[in-house]
């Protein structure tokens, strides 16, 4: 990465270093790395930034600045490196923005194998390719690369469809585009921009036409042959989902947590289903359309009937927040995930399975219409595939595939593709296939439609330009016949022309050749001459070679005996070492196999012995042997009279079972009963929890109405703020006359200083008051937090109240196994062996567990334990709901009162601006007196006498009401920190709740309006 130097002396070393790099000449259009580095140390311009570099054969391609990529090919001879081609990301015409398309970064280059192509990958993940011949061949302009496919999404996408009638999928995404592909040929059929992003998308199942959720309207498109037009709008902002029923006679869009249904052949809205609290992540349609079902952020899932619009089942669990849902083929069963890292199976308002994650968040799941496989998303950007009926154990195949969340996944209509779509802006289609590696194959009865929507106006322009067409053509046939013609006649003409000129080159060639040929015999003869005396030279040497080489084998020769002695003797002593190797190995093989007989015969010796005792030891088992069989024979008689006793005892102790189980069972309808007095409680409490949630809305209001007074006062302030300012430019116009109202001035001043600390203190006391209505609203939160706790202390006694109604389940389902076990027993009476096997069968199975006497006694103890302590639980909540009710009317009263008190506060600060008005208008009138000529200045004497007796006249009031005010806030005071024992007294009292607080409309703005004023 070039990065810009930063000081004198990195410039020093880049100008000293020797670069591998020659950069093009200042000439070219690029400038090189000298020129910008001359360029960027004055006027500090950035270098352009390399984010990737990939080398070949000839040199190295790397990226320099947004589109832009340069390649460099080493220079003969020498170490450098120079600039040979630039190529640049071409702008995209369909785009909304084509120079947008200039500006991306080029983050990864990669070469083929055989450098025939460059691929490059952008920061808005498009793919770029380009051949490198073409580079080669266009070498006067910069060349450009083109799409390696077809333009890819550059951000999340949000909506994934597809059809029944044509082999179709759409999806939108946060760039602000749809795109509809060709899951069959894989190929990017229609493309468009727009100007705000889509959220959602659905397919109609004909695949004419689309629905799309943008972030202004929702919008119903045609899908014409090469556009995509709309042809209604609905004022629905931020559709987040939208959904096509499976007949196509409906479609859903998704407001907030209101679900909007239209109908496509009226394009009006039928039904508004509301009831969600949060919004709604996810819609599904059942297979006969008689039903949607809907989930939410809200934890809620609720199955509506569109025939009434109204709930039909409902779903609540509010630790969850569900990201998806799908339905069983059947339509009974509802399978929704979210953020608890569980897939729930719910039927008839019930969950009754939830499946682990395994620490992953699940964030769409699709079922196929088959009913046999299902696919999850997840969060890590992995898809599991499983069967259908879900596994009780971990048993999926997990297949990574996004670098992001996914965000939708669906089955085509033949469950033949599984497509996926993910926030890394990838769009996946998988073949699905069973374990065998077997294509799943639907026979489809009709084949995919190929028809296609085309506007009139379309069909007419296209009409038209085919007449214009077929007119030009006609016009160009006429005009090439003409211009044939023509060249006909040129060309004959120049024929003509040229075979004059061939005959008489061919004459100028045959004379040439005549004088070639004489030449040619004088050189033959020279050529033979000199080879005769070359062939003389050669047979000189080669008998001097022939006698030098002689003398050479002589000589070889000699040397050649001289080393076959010397072999002869090493192949002697070889033998005699042989010879003593074979006798000292001889030896030693005798001697070890004298030794390994000697050991076989001693153990030989010793098997002989094992096996006499191994005979002996039968012998004794045999005796044994027969001797316990008598004993066992004598033990199964004792036996048998002792379980026939037990079963006699067993017997009467059933018939003692069975009347307990009566018992039993008229405990447990007790405790029904019990339950439902339960139920009705938690009703009647959950309408008074309405009731104040109601009385809270109400004191939300006065809260708005209040801030709504407050700011159409600091409006009035800004409008005197502005009087203040067209006053100080008339002072300024006044000072002309300030020698003269120095005086007056000055004790006007003296006057109005007291009445300002006066105001100063005011303004801490009524900073301090708001400071302890602060306190009180903590203090309300506090107590509405113990309110909560309680509600979770009830909660929890609800579920020890499940728990116990599922042990007395377990204990009936027991008895009934204990019963039909007996009852096989009674079978074998007349066979005992079989029937003292059954009995001990069921003495393993029951009474080693627990004894059933001891845990009915445990159960009645657990029984009285628990209504024990349920009636005291009871009488806590009375006490603490009257204590409630007291302490909320008391601090009610309380309230009020420092309302009024603070209301009183506020027109007496109002009383002492309207006084301080009366004081500027009698500046103003003094003022205005001064403007008068000389001679009514002898008359101001006495009026000024009469001024001062008035300004000494108003202060005196005004102390009186000081002092009254005064004592006011000393009385405040007072009942402020008796409010404050009280309400540290009741928090003490647990469970204390009182009325949401409420905040007085603050007075600093007022304060700060008097202050101006008085300045």
């Amino acid at each position: 990465m070039v990065k810009e130097p930063t000081s004198s002396k990195s410039l020093d070393i880049i100008h000293k270093s020797e670069s591998l790099i020659e950069f093009p000449p200042p000439s070219s259009p690029v400038p090189s790395f000298e020129q910008m580095v001359a360029t960027s140390y004055p006027h500090h311009m950035s270098m352009p930034q390399v984010f990737a570099i990939a080398a070949y054969s000839k040199g190295f391609a790397c990226s320099a600045g947004p589109g832009r990529v340069l390649l460099f090919e080493k220079v003969e001879d020498k170490d450098f490196y120079r600039e040979s081609r630039e190529i640049r990301i071409p702008m995209d015409p369909q785009s909304n923005d084509p120079s947008q398309s200039d500006k991306q970064d080029v983050l990864c280059l990669c070469f083929s194998p055989s450098e025939e192509t460059l691929i490059a990958s952008t920061s808005k993940n498009q793919l770029y390719t380009i051949t490198m011949s073409l580079t080669e061949i266009s070498k006067g302009e910069p060349a450009h690369f083109e799409y390696l496919l077809y333009p890819l999404h550059s951000a999340s996408i949000t909506g994934l469809a597809t059809c029944i009638r044509k082999p179709l999928i759409a999806t939108c995404s946060l760039d602000r585009s749809i795109r509809v592909w060709n899951y069959e040929s894989n190929t990017l059929e229609l493309f468009k921009e727009y100007q705000e992003e889509a959220y959602t998308i659905s397919l109609h199942p004909s695949g004419h036409f689309i629905v799309v959720g943008f972030a202004d309207k929702l919008r119903l498109m045609n899908l014409l042959i090469d556009d995509i037009r709309p042809f209604k709008e609905y004022s629905v902002r931020g559709c987040r989902e939208c959904a096509f029923s499976n007949g196509g006679h409906l479609f859903a869009s998704v407001n907030g947590n209101v679900i909007h249904i239209f109908t496509t052949t009226s394009l009006e809205n039928i039904i508004n289903l509301k009831g969600h609290t949060g919004k709604i992540r996810s819609l599904v349609w059942n297979l006969d359309d008689s039903k949607l079902i809907s989930a939410g952020t809200d934890g809620a899932v609720y199955e509506w009937n569109l025939s009434t619009g109204k709930r039909e089942t409902e779903c609540v669990l509010k630790s969850c927040s569900y990201n998806s849902i799908t339905v069983s083929p059947d339509g009974k069963v509802i399978f929704a995930v979210g953020s608890d890292q569980t897939l729930k199976e719910i039927s008839d308002s019930l969950i009754l399975r939830e499946i682990s994650a395994f620490d992953v968040v699940y964030t769409a799941i699709t079922l196929s219409h088959s009913g046999r496989m299902m696919f999850v998303g997840t969060s890590v950007g992995t898809i599991r595939a499983m069967k259908y009926p879900l596994p009780l154990q971990k048993e999926f195949n997990e297949y990574q595939a996004h670098a992001g969340p996914i965000t939708k996944m669906l089955l085509t209509f033949d469950d033949q593709f599984l497509l996926t779509v993910a926030e890394d802006g990838c769009l996946f289609t998988w073949r699905v296939f069973d374990k065998e590696g077997r294509g799943i194959k639907r026979e489809r009865e009709v084949g995919f439609a190929e028809e296609v929507l085309v506007t009139k106006t379309d069909m007419e322009e296209k009409a038209q330009i085919m007449l214009e067409l077929k007119t030009r053509v006609e016009e160009l046939k006429m005009e090439n016949e003409y211009q044939l013609r023509l060249k006909d006649m040129n060309y004959s003409e120049k024929i003509k022309e040229l075979t004059d000129k061939f005959i008489q080159e061919m004459e100028s060639l045959k004379t040439k050749n005549q004088v070639l040929k004489t030449e040619k015999e004088k050189q033959d003869v020279h050529h033979r001459e000199h080879i005769e005396e070359l062939l003389d030279k050669q047979s000189r040497e080669l008998q001097d070679l022939e006698c030098c080489n002689n003398q050479k084998l002589l000589l070889e020769y000699e040397k050649y005996q001289e080393l076959q002695l010397k072999s002869q003797r090493m192949q002697e002593e070889y033998e005699k070492q042989l010879r003593d190797n074979d006798e000292t190995k001889s030896q030693a093989l005798e001697e070890l196999t004298e030794f390994y007989e000697a050991k076989l015969q001693e153990k030989t010796s010793l098997l002989e012995e094992a096996q006499e005792d191994v005979r002996q030891q039968l012998r004794e088992f045999e005796e044994t042997k027969k001797q316990i069989e008598e004993d066992e024979d004598r033990e199964i008689q004792d036996i048998k009279t002792k379980y026939e006793r037990k079963l006699r005892d067993e017997k009467e102790s059933n018939l003692r079972l069975k009347g307990e189980t009566g018992i039993m069972r008229k405990k447990f309808s007790s405790l029904q009963k019990e339950i439902e007095e339960r139920t009705n409680d938690i009703e009647i409490l959950k309408a008074e929890q309405m009731k104040l949630q109601g009385v809270i809305k109400s004191l939300e209001k006065d809260i708005q109405g209040l801030k709504r007074e407050i700011q159409e006062r600091d409006e009035t302030i800004q409008d005197k703020e502005k009087r203040i300012y067209d006053l100080k430019k008339k002072n300024q116009e006044l000072e002309k006359f300030k020698f003269v109202l120095d005086y007056k001035i000055k004790e006007l001043k003296k006057q109005i200083e007291p009445r300002e600390n006066e105001i100063k203190v005011m303004k801490e006391q009524i900073q301090e008051m708001e400071a302890e209505l602060e306190r009180f609203h903590k203090q309300n939160t506090q107590l509405e937090l113990n309110i909560t706790e309680l509600f979770q202390k009830l909660r929890a006694t609800d579920q020890e109240m499940r728990k116990e109604q599922q042990k007395e389940r377990d204990l009936e389902a027991l008895v009934r196994r204990f019963k039909t076990d007996l009852h096989n027993c009674v079978a074998y009476i007349q066979e005992p062996r079989l029937l003292k096997e059954k009995i001990r069968c069921l003495f393993e199975k029951y009474v080693q567990r627990a004894d059933m006497v001891e845990i009915a006694g445990l159960n009645t103890d657990l029984q009285q334990e628990y209504a024990r302590q349920r009636e005291h639980l009871e009488r806590n909540l009375a006490t603490l709901k009257k204590k409630v009710v007291k302490e909320g009317e008391l601090h009610r009263t309380d309230y009020v009162r420092i309302m009024q008190e603070n209301v009183s506060l506020i027109k007496e600060i109002n009383e002492l601006r309207r006084e301080l008005k009366l004081t500027r208008s009698q500046i103003y009138d003094l003022e205005s007196a001064l403007k008068l000529s000389k001679k009514a200045r002898l008359q101001e004497v006495p009026e000024t006498a009469v001024s001062k007796d008035t300004a000494d006249i108003t202060p005196t009031m005004r102390l009186n009401e000081q002092e009254e005010t005064g004592r006011i806030i000393e009385m405040q005071r007072l009942e402020i920190r008796r409010l404050r024992d009280q309400i540290q007294e009741q928090e003490q009292v647990p469970g204390f709740h009182t009325i949401a607080g409420v905040r007085l409309p603050s007075l600093i703005d007022s304060e700060v309006d008097f202050e101006m004023h008085t300045k």
